[in-house]
């Protein structure tokens, strides 16, 4: 059989593919490795031989998808995640990550380690994978021996599990701690309702949406309106009149604010009435829709329609007219029946298409990752490091997903694809890097190495949240269930996240966790770097 697997790497991929995905639907309570299994496997097959490895080929493609797809769907966000509050997000951040590096570098430094061991352990225990592939590509450019270049994997492997199990048990600490005393919600993250409102208020006759809108400084969407009996769609320039009957979409607590202005909430729902306006969902696939902002694309003015909820992946939100539509996105179209079939045909509003990848941005933008990935870089004291794999294609993915287009070339991909490559592609990596590593995994393990580094890891891995959780809700004052988001982000993994959302019961650690994750998994590439060069 072994014989049989040295010789079909294909095979040897596959079975490795297909039984690590399996373990990693086991759950034990609120944990799982989900697709994590994967490395594990591999290491149990590599450790059976060390000629029983895939090549270097599958999982550098792996690699490269991986963090290129999760760049282009997180850099709108990065980037908006600067402002006021993202900005203090990042900041916790950054200090926490700074401090954890030290530590390991220090601590490491004091009990002996090499630098490809700290590097692994500090990557395992934030259980961040695109960090690992940024030390074993820095390894491998040094041209290092390969059983060195196993050494990261195996401190990662070591350190992973207690990384995920110990931010569980410290959220947990923090609710059972805090849970009880922490009411504080955060508006925006609440499911979007529709509300129909009369104006009675005599003060608020003559003045326009926009004008309204901008003087509360409301977050809502303004559909329909019926005066004298018939239902026309709102735009910004609409003047208000008494009686007159608005379809408001937000969230509660907007909404009471918008009634305590103009008069008084009414139950009739006026999208009931598909006479004379109806609404249709539809799918945004249309390559010259998309990474145009509903601005540019006029759509009241030139189809008389309105757009009042957009869902994107698992999220509805309110656009205004800065949102830029991208392919994948499902929103909401409000307008007459005829001109709401020809908006639809400008949108795309086409499944099929959305399965489709436009082979030229998609291979040009890796290509433009790739060369940024080789260049290097100034270190002080005269050292260089280089992006490499992982890297450079991350800080290019991030650039071209918030650009969104440049000129006729579309960067973005639909959301389904997107999904669809990322879980290839991390797949491929953790197949790659568990059979080549498995071997040496089992080696430190033998050579009394593991315990030491699973002491260090779940050390490290419960000072970083704890330190997170304590800074972040006694001194910042960050909401616990956003906290809980920030922490997720923070450690890059999503059974934390899960974990959060369960505990809260709402999608409050959404927004921390969509600030904080862009920037978090950049920042680990660039200090597991630095820890290599400590050693």
């Amino acid at each position: 059989m072994l014989e049989l697997l040295r010789e079909n790497p294909l095979l040897l991929l596959f079975l490795v593919a297909a039984i690590g995905y399996l373990l990693g639907q086991i759950r034990i309570g609120n944990f799982s490795l989900g697709v994590s299994a994967v490395l594990f496997v591999g290491l149990a097959f590599g450790a059976l031989s060390p000629e029983l490895k895939l090549p270097d080929f599958v999982y550098l493609f792996g690699l490269v998808l991986f963090v290129y797809t999760i760049a282009l769907a997180g850099g709108p966000g990065f980037f908006a995640s600067f402002g006021k509050r993202g900005l203090r997000y990042n900041l916790l951040v950054v200090g926490v990550l700074g401090l954890t590096a030290g530590v390991v570098a220090v601590l490491g430094s004091a009990l002996g380690l090499s630098g490809a061991l700290k590097a692994g352990l500090f990557a395992g225990s934030l259980t961040n994978t695109p960090a690992l592939a940024a030390a074993l590509e820095a390894l491998k450019g040094r041209g290092v021996a390969e059983v060195v270049q196993g050494l990261p994997v195996a401190a990662y492997a070591v350190a992973y599990p207690v990384g995920v199990i110990g931010m569980l048990l410290a959220l947990h600490l923090a609710w059972r701690w805090w849970g009880g005393a922490d009411k504080s919600q955060e508006s925006e993250t609440e499911a979007l309702v529709s509300q129909t409102v009369e104006v009675t208020q005599a003060r608020v006759v003559g003045w326009t949406v926009e004008q309204l809108t901008r003087a509360h400084k409301w977050r809502v969407v303004f559909g329909r309106l019926q005066r004298d009996g018939r239902q026309q769609v709102m735009t910004s320039e609409t003047e208000l009149r008494l009686g007159d009957r608005l379809n408001v979409v937000g969230r509660a607590d907007e909404l009471k604010r918008v009634v305590e202005t103009l008069g008084v909430a009414v139950p009739e729902r006026l999208e009931e009435d598909r006479h004379a306006l109806d609404f249709r969902r539809v799918f945004v696939s249309s390559r010259e829709v998309a990474g145009r902002s509903l601005a540019e694309l006029e759509l009241p003015q030139r189809f008389g329609v309105v757009i009042t909820r957009v869902r994107r992946g698992e999220v509805e939100f309110l656009p205004d007219k800065d949102t830029t539509l991208e392919l994948g996105d499902r929103v909401r179209v409000v307008g007459p029946k005829d001109r709401i079939r020809e908006v639809s045909r400008y949108l795309g509003d086409s499944y099929r298409a959305l399965a489709e990848v436009d082979v030229v941005s998609f291979s040009l933008g890796i290509a433009l990752g790739l060369l940024l990935g080789s260049l290097p870089l100034p270190l002080p004291g005269g050292r260089t490091f280089e992006l490499g794999f992982a890297g450079g294609p991350l800080v290019v993915g991030l650039v071209l997903g918030a650009l969104g287009r440049t000129g006729p070339i579309l960067w973005q991909i639909p959301y389904s694809a997107n999904l669809t490559l990322r879980q290839l592609g991390l797949i491929l990596f953790l197949a790659g890097i568990g059979t080549r590593s498995g071997f040496a995994f089992v080696q430190t393990l033998a050579q009394g190495e593991g315990l030491r580094l699973f002491g260090m890891g779940a050390l490290i891995t419960l000072g970083a949240a704890l330190l997170t959780l304590w800074i972040g809700y006694r001194v910042l004052r960050i909401p616990l269930g956003v906290l809980g988001g920030v922490l997720a982000g923070l450690q890059t993994q999503p059974a934390v996240l899960a974990f959060a959302l369960e505990k809260t019961g709402n999608d409050q650690p959404n927004l921390g966790y969509a600030t904080v994750y862009p920037f978090a998994m950049l920042l680990k590439i660039l200090l597991v770097q630095l820890l290599l060069l400590s050693g």
